[in-house]
């Protein structure tokens, strides 16, 4: 035994009654896998089970020849052995530390290592205490992830052993220090200064940055110069971070910061570097139901609306044609630097498939394509190019309504069709089945001059008139009126379905094709030339006047 320990040991057992829970010094004489041999001089050495002499990194803390400081837990068991607990003895120094940093109001350095409720634990001194939710910052933190397993400064403010009782807080060492900062920085702040500062807190809005004894507030529109949909975006809790002052309140003491500030705007001159119907290469940043956001440059983005993102399928959805991160070609249509908007388009990237149909294709030209789709106003035929032409339900079929000429096609059908129209500007093309063949109303007109004589089959009749079926694609309609001279209050007292007859050309309805005939003009016509040829033949014959008189004239 060393003298100065026996010298320590003397002290000691002078200074202290050796009862349970003495605390008393000690020497370290051996060390074992499981043990650590303190000779403390009493009648047995003791021993100490090695864990308590580890550290919190897992370090054995002593050594052999060390004097360590233990507490007595018993003199002398049933077999003769002193028992000794170092992990009392750093309770009890722990205690007496905080309780003289308690007296004179010292900090003291923890650890936070969790949460309970209404707060945190801390690792203080040896002891595990207490940090209120509320003592944790001069003001309300929403992620305190930031604060938890970094050494922090705390005062402590309550203490009671015997309940093991240790309530710390961090606020008030903030308020101790923030007050004199805050004072200074107060008298120098002014717009337009630079300052650091760090990122307390997130909102949805923005961020709370400490300047020092100073909240700021940096809202999200003033984090970058392109859109930010939430701060964690940019920033990060416990961030250090450059910011300029925008506004300072100094009756409220409101201060508002800015990062974009502190880099040249983005929009400025815009106009001359990317001049409308220019093409550029943007990564896309953000998708919705109605486009995707493309970012053209550092802080610049611009909406490529869904009508702009394809030429044939106007309802497409951006998430099948475009993802986020995707490089993508596109060309600026319009620029409103005003409002800090650009429209941009993807399929003006591409050849414009109605342009190049109307280059290829022209009115009057036949084309084979098959059935997209039958809606209630016509057809839709696939043409190149993964374009549509409609036939309309009035240029289906010459001779039956398009409603019920609808019913013999199916979509996958091949239809050869007519050209009728092409408009590439309104991206429409108009195609025809009827004009695949001649009209054969026109036809029939072209045979048969107004005020000629046609023949016909009753086909209908009805107190009104007939339907007269002149060929297979015509059908005329006789009035009642014009069936005779005579007054006829019913056409079915004179003609029934199946009858032929022979009726005069007198009009046409063009409306709804069909010939009006009359067998009343028919008669009025013959009885006309019968009187003529009566009266050409009454002049050649010389009456018996005339030959008297001409008998006369000779003598």
């Amino acid at each position: 035994m060393s003298e100065n320990f026996a010298e320590l040991f003397e002290e000691s057992i002078k200074s202290a009654e050796l009862n349970p829970g003495t605390l008393i010094t000690g020497q370290v004489v051996d060390i074992t896998n499981d043990s650590v041999i303190v000779n403390a001089g009493l009648k047995s050495e003791g021993n100490i089970p090695r864990w308590q002499f580890v550290s919190a990194t897992g370090e054995l803390e002593v050594a052999i020849g060390d004097d360590v400081e233990v507490v007595l837990d018993m003199v002398e068991d049933g077999l003769g052995a002193t028992l000794l607990s170092r992990d009392k003895a750093k309770k009890a120094a722990a205690w007496r530390f905080l309780e003289k940093a308690a007296e004179e109001k010292e900090t003291v350095i923890g650890v936070i290592t969790g949460k309970v409720r209404g707060g945190f634990t801390v690792e203080v001194g040896g002891l595990s205490g207490f940090l209120p939710g509320s003592l944790v910052d001069v003001r309300p933190l929403r992620d305190t992830s930031f604060l938890e397993g970094k050494d922090l400064e705390f005062k402590v403010i309550k203490l009671d052993e015997k309940r093991n009782n240790v309530v710390v807080s961090r606020r008030a060492v903030l308020e101790t220090e923030y007050s004199a900062e805050r004072e200074a920085l107060l008298d120098n702040l002014k717009e337009g200064a630079v300052l650091k500062g760090m990122v307390k807190n997130l909102t949805d809005y923005g961020a709370f940055i400490d300047l020092g004894g100073v909240d700021g507030l940096l809202h999200i529109t003033d984090m970058a110069w392109k859109r930010v949909k939430h701060p964690s975006e940019v920033i990060e809790i416990g961030q250090d971070i450059e910011v300029v002052v925008l506004r300072y309140d100094e009756e409220k003491k409101r201060v508002s910061l800015g990062m974009k500030q502190l880099g040249e705007d983005p929009w400025v001159n815009i106009l001359d570097r990317y001049p409308v119907h220019s093409k550029l290469s943007g990564k896309v940043t953000n998708l919705t139901d109605y486009g995707c956001f493309i970012e053209i440059e550092d802080g610049i983005e611009g909406l490529v609306h869904v009508s702009e993102m394809d030429w044939t399928n106007k309802n497409v959805n951006p998430a099948k044609v475009v993802s986020l991160g995707d490089e993508v070609e596109v060309m600026v249509l319009e620029i409103d630097d005003t409002r800090r908007r650009i429209s941009l388009g993807m399929k003006q990237c591409k050849g414009n498939p109605w342009q190049d149909f109307s280059a290829i294709h022209k009115k009057g030209d036949k084309i084979k394509g098959l059935i997209k789709s039958i809606t209630d106003f016509g057809i839709f035929i696939g043409l190149d190019g993964d374009i549509d032409g409609l036939v309309h339900l009035s240029d289906i079929s010459w001779d039956e309504k398009g409603e019920e000429e609808l019913q013999s096609y199916k979509k996958g059908m091949e239809l050869e069709t007519v050209i009728l129209a092409i408009d590439s500007d309104r991206e429409r093309i108009s195609l025809g089945i009827k004009q695949i063949e001649q009209d054969p109303f026109q036809e029939f007109l072209a045979s048969n001059d107004k005020n000629s004589l046609v023949k016909g089959v009753v086909k209908e009749v009805d107190a009104k008139g007939a339907v007269i079926q002149l060929n297979d694609n015509i059908e005329g309609y006789l009035r009642a009126s014009e069936l005779s001279r005579d007054r006829v209050d019913d056409a079915r007292n004179i003609l029934n379905e199946g009858d032929e007859i022979e009726a005069k050309f007198i009009g046409i309805d063009r409306k709804n094709k069909t010939i009006n005939l009359s067998i009343k003009a028919k008669d009025d016509d013959e009885e006309k030339a019968v009187l003529s040829d009566y009266s050409q033949q009454n002049a050649s014959t010389p009456t018996l006047g005339d030959i008297f008189k001409n008998s006369m004239e000779d003598k």
